[in-house]
């Protein structure tokens, strides 16, 4: 039996697919065809990595060890829009764990996970070099710099609507 993630994406896995065929004969294609996937999915399900293990004949466990070990992927769905709140050092001192109280709250989510409808991750960050505007905040790529608790309802509204 087909699995449903697999049958609701399969223009997704052409996708992959066929990237993965244009680049076969190159040598080192793991982290470059990871990338692509999660660029197409947006994160890196166990159905993806067996997918590439099938298509490169590269192991799973290999394939599995890399995605664990890089930050800069995901094996868990994130949301929409990515909020990171930087807790490095300046921020902290300035109240960025208020930030952070207030946006958990808001969002009724534990920082490191995405709320109900996909439409938000929550994520602690370090040093996200505006230490002179903490403490700060990105959503996306937007920056918000010395934050205050009592502006994160005005500005989630903004990437609600």
């Amino acid at each position: 039996m087909q699995n449903e993630f697999v049958e609701s994406r399969k223009s997704e896995f052409a996708e992959l697919k066929s990237y993965i065929d244009s680049v076969k004969s190159s040598q080192g294609i793991l982290m470059q065809t990871l990338q692509k996937a999660q660029d197409i999915f947006g994160y890196l399900p166990l159905e993806v990595q067996q997918f590439i293990s099938k298509e490169t004949n590269i192991p799973l466990a290999d394939i599995y060890g890399v995605v664990t070990f890089y930050t800069q992927f995901t094996v868990e769905e994130k949301g929409k829009h990515k909020i990171g709140v930087c807790l490095g050092t300046a921020c902290y001192v300035k109240g960025s764990q208020e930030i952070m109280d207030k946006l958990s709250e808001e969002l009724n989510v534990k920082v490191g996970t995405t709320t109900e409808d996909r439409m938000f991750t929550l994520e602690a960050t370090r040093c996200l070099g505006c230490c002179g505007l903490a403490p700060v905040m990105m959503i996306d790529d937007d920056v918000y710099g010395k934050m205050e608790p009592k502006r994160v309802h005005e500005i989630l509204k903004k990437y609600r609507n």
